[in-house]
Parts: C-alpha cells; structure tokens; sequence
C-alpha cells in the first residue's frame, strides 16, 4: 500500500492505495493521525475509493483516527468505498458511526468550515 496525501482548502485527503491489512495499516495509522495533529487542518477526508481490501487491523486504524478527530472536534469522513471494504464496515456495524460520503468530492461538498 502506498498513500497519496494531498490539501483541498481545509480539509487533508489522504488516499490509500492498494490493500489495508496487517503490515500496512501502522503506516495508514501515522498518516491519519499526522493529518489529524495538523493545525492548519480542520480535518480529513479518507478517500478509500483505491482500497479493494481492508482487514481489522485497517478498520482498528480508522476507528482510531475517527476517536482522536471527535474528542478534538477535528472533522473526519471516509469516501469512495468500494464494495469489500463497505462490506467490512457493515458486518463490524461500524458503517453507521463514520460519516460515509459516495466520493470525495460530495464529502467535501459537504464540508462546513469552523465558525
């Protein structure tokens, strides 16, 4: 897996490329939380629409990243998920508690800067 990181006005997008899984979800991990660290951002968008596969080591890392962006009130959405990793999410009932958007574009459509 390699990540792709890049800015669009406020937010922080960062795009996995490639399998989630044991050996690559630390690096996946760091990247998120980096972003999340960041002052001049107010948050990321996870584009996952390049992640046919992600195992629970990978969904471990998003819910981390998800905890550190609420208890900082940082925004945090994913977007572009593709059949397999929306199927992990769904039997984990984890779907329900990440704002999810149909692409990248759409969640930054949505996004609301700070007041």
């Amino acid at each position: 897996m390699r990540i792709e990181i890049r800015r669009v006005a406020e937010a922080s997008i960062l795009q996995p490329v490639g399998d989630i899984d044991m050996s690559s979800s630390p690096q996946l991990r760091e990247e998120l939380l980096n972003l999340l660290k960041d002052p001049s951002s107010e948050g990321v968008v996870v584009n996952m629409e390049r992640v046919e596969y992600i195992d629970s080591s990978g969904i471990a890392s998003l819910v981390e990243g998800l905890k550190y962006a609420r208890r900082n009130r940082e925004r945090f959405c994913l977007a572009g998920l593709n059949d397999r990793p929306r199927h992990v999410l769904q039997l984990t009932r984890l779907l329900d508690i990440f704002e999810v958007h149909p692409s990248e574009s759409d969640a930054l459509n949505a996004w609301k800067p700070r007041p």
